[in-house]
């Protein structure tokens, strides 16, 4: 019996050595499975990291770059090194000489840019206008159509505006081809703006505190209800409010009330004022056609480019509103050489301004052939507004 319970003490013994060699030995395991998962971890991250920083190398380039046109970028400028390359350009005119140069050489005041079409005919308005956003330290940018620079050179400011001349184009032409993104992308705001518009009761810097305090992408200033031509009822200014998101009328051929859900009625501004912040201007520029200057449709479209919920990232400002004169320049009465008829194959004679409005019609027909195309052939494509109205309905039907 003595041996038996020896024999047993000893199994015992050897058993507890056992386990307890297998818990010194998890125990060693550990340190070892966490330097795996840190290594682990790391992987991962630095993958994940690469591939965001790539596609962001990407999308700079170009909005809609594959891989291929990335490296293909990339290879133009690997003879450069990294910290010498500046992918940002502005529109601020630079001394050729200064004494202290070297401290102000990489510095930009201006945050806001100011854009417009001008025509010496509209000289006083325009000049009213520059000369408010001057005073608010924004950057000019002048477009010529009629090719008269010289005209402005007796005003203070005519030397301090950067002017471009191109005869008879219009605002869309201008902004396509001199506002890209990269080169105005240093802008908190870029104001692309008609020249016939009054400033009387317009401060930009009280404008833009509305705009930013509001969160508005995308936005105009309220047209004075005694202005010469308007042409969609949400851009009236309401005399009692601060800003505006939507209008609501059952009058006339469009109505709008509470359930409307998209423009004119809710989400729109129209093309003669438009204020553009940088994100939505990079969006905008890229929507609007190289080869339809007129730009007939893209503001039904422009809430595409709000960065969110076009019925609360688009608004129009009451507060501070403009008046729109209605003059035609293009084509128009305002520009004495656009009056001539002319004689087309022995036909009738006939107005020029007719001809840029028949035009205008097809270039708005041909858009919007493009926008359904493009909508049809782009699979992975879904409209963002559609999400948001089911979801509008969704809420409307819980409260309810």
């Amino acid at each position: 019996m003595k041996t038996f319970q020896s024999w047993n003490a000893l199994v015992k013994k050897r058993n507890a050595l056992a386990e307890g060699g297998i818990c010194g030995f998890k125990m060693r395991q550990l340190p070892f499975m966490g330097v795996i998962c840190t290594v682990m971890l790391f992987i991962v991250y630095r993958t994940t990291d690469y591939q965001y920083h790539k596609t962001e190398m990407e999308t700079r380039f170009h909005p809609f770059a594959t891989v291929k046109d990335y490296h293909l970028h990339l290879g133009k400028l690997r003879g450069l090194p990294r910290g010498i390359m500046q992918a940002r350009s502005d529109l601020e005119l630079r001394p050729l000489w200064s004494s202290n140069s070297q401290s102000k050489a990489s510095v930009t005041t201006n945050k806001n840019l100011l854009a417009m079409p001008v025509g010496i005919k509209q000289k006083d308005y325009v000049d009213d206008v520059v000369k408010k956003f001057l005073a608010a330290n924004f950057t000019i940018i002048l477009f010529h159509y009629d090719g008269n620079v010289d005209g402005w050179w007796d005003l203070g400011w005519g030397e301090k505006a950067i002017h471009i001349v191109a005869h008879n184009q219009t605002k869309w032409w201008f902004a396509k081809r001199f506002l890209h993104p990269d080169i105005v992308s240093v802008y908190d705001y870029i104001f692309l703006w008609d020249e016939d518009l009054g400033v009387e009761h317009f401060d930009p810097t009280r404008y833009l505190e509305i705009v930013k305090s509001e969160g508005l992408e995308i936005s105009q200033p309220a047209l004075d209800p005694n202005s010469t031509e308007i042409h969609h009822r949400i851009t009236i200014r309401a005399r009692t409010k601060k800003f505006h998101r939507r209008v609501y009328d059952l009058r006339g051929k469009t109505k709008c009330s509470n359930s409307s859900e998209g423009p004119p009625c809710t989400g729109f501004v129209e093309g003669m004022a438009p204020v553009f912040s940088r994100s939505a201007w990079y969006c905008a520029w890229h929507l609007i056609q190289n080869d339809l200057v007129h730009g007939w449709g893209v503001d039904m479209k422009l809430g595409y480019c709000a960065q969110g919920d076009r019925s609360k990232k688009v608004g129009v400002v009451d507060s501070e509103y403009i008046v729109h004169k209605g003059i035609q320049s293009l084509g128009g009465s305002g520009h004495p050489t656009m009056r001539t008829t002319m004689k087309r194959h022995g036909a009738s004679s006939f107005d020029l301004r007719t001809e840029i409005r028949r035009q205008s019609t097809w270039e708005l027909k041909v858009f919007k052939e493009r926008w359904n195309q493009s909508v049809e052939e782009d699979k992975n494509w879904v409209d963002p507004f559609l999400r948001y109205q089911r979801r509008s309905k969704k809420h409307k039907r819980q409260d309810n």
